[in-house]
């Protein structure tokens, strides 16, 4: 088993909890992961991503070659689009379709949607508002991770748990909250397929 993942975003949006939550839920399965993180301008919006690699075996790399993505999960419509290079002809694009327009020239939404549905395998959903429902627009990109988590292969009830560790210091609210987040993204992207 293996599986080479693209996580992305704008700083402030969540990018390395995904990849913490996630790690986490590998660790439990007794997985190899290797991660690597370009940060950016995350503190002025600026564009985030994280190379996340998990696998049964043991990893040389923690950056995955262009072509070879098995998933990319994105926070924010033009990152997703952004990366579909790195995207095998078999992989999966799950991302949020709402934008953070933080850029004078922002491209349309509408044309970054309409290519990214270009993709066979894709998965666009307006994140917020299920996070906004789930209790905090915040837990955004726990939805997204919710909606990829049918194409990342560890147990959902891993997932879970991982979120119930990551959030557990900042209380049993914040953590009941991530997990309807998890479970509503991961119900939304079962219905949308």
């Amino acid at each position: 088993m293996k599986s080479d993942i693209i996580i992305s975003g704008v700083g402030g949006q969540g990018i390395l909890s995904i990849a913490g939550i996630t790690g986490l839920a590998a660790l439990a399965n007794n997985m190899y992961l290797k991660q690597s993180e370009v940060h950016g301008m995350s503190q002025r919006g600026g564009d985030v991503q994280s190379h996340f690699r998990l696998s049964d075996k043991p990893i040389a790399s923690d950056l995955i070659p262009f072509g070879k993505a098995d998933l990319i999960i994105s926070i924010e419509p033009m990152e997703a689009l952004r990366y579909l290079p790195w995207l095998s002809n078999s992989g999966w694009v799950v991302t949020n379709s709402v934008p953070v327009i933080n850029i004078p020239n922002y491209p349309e939404v509408d044309r970054i949607i309409g290519e990214i549905k270009k993709v066979k395998n894709s998965i666009i959903l307006d994140a917020d508002t299920v996070a906004r429902e789930a209790g905090s627009v915040k837990a955004g990109n726990v939805v997204i991770l919710g909606a990829a988590s049918p194409h990342i292969d560890i147990p959902f009830s891993d997932m879970e748990q991982a979120v119930e560790t990551f959030f557990k210091k900042k209380g049993n609210d914040i953590v009941a909250l991530n997990l309807k987040a998890l479970r509503a993204g991961r119900k939304l992207s079962q219905n949308l397929k």
